[in-house]
């Protein structure tokens, strides 16, 4: 099976093939060990009979010698020798290094099973009385040979896994080194993660569940007076969400009006704003007439004048945006609404609130109420109205930082099942400028 990931080329997924062993379906090489030279004679006049190819030994010296030859995929061997008994052999061949196996048949007059389990325990495969009956010897060989295929192919199937496993653990670092690539790109998205106003100032950041994420956030301006802020999340995880996610960024995230999709050109060559529900509108026309992708996303998106506080604001399916006041209350905005790409013939309405002096408007994704710790509990709404009032005094990135450890803190870990971003805008008001 090959596996193949995202944005890998289909001339880096080829698995190169493991030759097969020729299969030895009829005569072997077989070694012949014996110290009688006509029965050495008589195995290998019969063998050569029945086409096998025959190495003829005297000594277990000369025949442990003559096994460097890879070949040899069957041995006789006498059990009784000067020297050196054949299991005694057997036991010393099977401790020197070789590529495939070979085949031991003892050759035996002793039929006592003592005897017989002490030959196998030294090492052979199966024994053939003395004398020798041509009959069993034969089917003896037959049965040693289809053992020896056997043990060829699964020596051949556990090199081509290892083969393809190698090839598999090599395209998994490839996409590995591409992915934290494209996390950093991604991180490139937020171009900035904090920024001073004459009458507020803004902070963002955004934690990525895996290498890449489909959280996205972000701000723009849309005049002297306005800017736009928005947080978005893009079902599922992974590599789609994380592309369509910048495909987003590039129609909101982006400083020139000309690019914006929230931004149209006026009589006199003025850009100003589009409603913010138009714009979620319009994001969903394209969804289903450009887009095309089963994927669906969530979004708030809010202008805020910067003199007045006041905030126009859609919330597509996105979590309700927070506010907490001077006095330690939170607020929620917003009338929730469908998300963008799920319904085509989706409705989006924009509300209209405003921000005084002191107050702090918290866009997030839901990966921080959704949050669970290991008992299965969500962090939720009121676990965020309480961070939010512990964290009133902290500002810019240190908040978000904070915000973002406690969160750990109650799930007990540090990677986190979702991505999770946050947007706050602090309000000091006009008479800060």
């Amino acid at each position: 099976m090959v596996v193949k990931g995202p944005d890998v080329p289909d001339d880096a997924i080829q698995i190169r093939p493991v030759d097969r062993p020729p299969m030895q379906a009829g005569p072997a090489h077989v070694l012949v060990l014996d110290d009688s030279r006509a029965q050495r004679r008589l195995l290998a006049t019969l063998l050569r009979k029945w086409g096998h190819t025959v190495t003829v030994c005297e000594t277990p010296g000369d025949a442990l010698e003559a096994l460097t030859d890879q070949s040899i995929s069957i041995i006789l061997t006498d059990w009784m020798m000067p020297g050196m008994t054949g299991p005694e052999f057997t036991r010393a061949f099977r401790r020197t290094p070789r590529e495939g196996y070979a085949y031991v048949i003892l050759l035996t007059s002793k039929s006592e099973k003592a005897e017989i389990a002490h030959g196998l325990d030294a090492g052979a495969d199966d024994f053939v009385s003395k004398p020798v009956d041509p009959h069993e010897l034969r089917a003896r060989m037959r049965a040693g040979i289809r053992i020896i295929e056997m043990q060829r192919e699964l020596v051949w199937q556990n090199q081509r896994v290892r083969s393809t496993l190698a090839e598999i653990r090599g395209l998994y670092d490839a996409l590995d080194r591409d992915l934290l690539e494209a996390k950093r790109l991604q991180d490139t998205l937020v171009r900035e993660r904090f920024r001073q106003f004459d009458t507020g100032s803004i902070a963002l950041t955004l934690r990525s569940s895996g290498h890449v994420g489909g959280d996205l956030i972000g701000f723009f301006p849309i005049d002297a007076a306005r800017i736009g802020l928005f947080s978005l999340d893009v079902s599922g995880h992974g590599v789609t969400s994380a592309l369509l996610a910048a495909r987003m960024a590039a129609l909101l995230g982006t400083a020139a009006p000309e690019q914006n999709v929230a931004m149209v050109q006026k009589r006199g060559g003025a850009w100003d704003a589009l409603p913010p529900d138009r714009v979620a509108a319009k994001l969903n026309r394209m969804m289903f007439e450009e887009i095309e992708t089963d994927l669906y996303f969530t979004l708030a998106l809010a202008y805020l004048d910067l003199t007045t506080g006041a905030v126009q604001m859609v919330q597509a399916g996105h979590p309700h945006p927070a506010v907490l006041r001077p006095d330690g209350a939170v607020t929620w905005v917003g009338e929730g609404g469908m998300p963008i790409g799920l319904l085509e013939e989706a409705q989006f309405d924009s509300v209209i609130f405003h921000l005084e002096p002191g107050d702090r408007l918290m866009l997030y994704s839901d990966g921080i109420t959704e949050c669970e710790n290991r008992a299965g509990e969500e962090f939720g709404e009121d676990g965020l109205a309480a961070l939010l009032r512990r964290t009133a005094e902290d500002q810019g990135e240190a908040l978000l930082e904070t915000i973002v450890t406690a969160v750990q803190d109650f799930a007990g870990r540090t990677e986190f099942a979702d991505d999770v971003s946050l947007v706050a805008f602090d309000f000091t008001g006009p008479s800060a400028a």
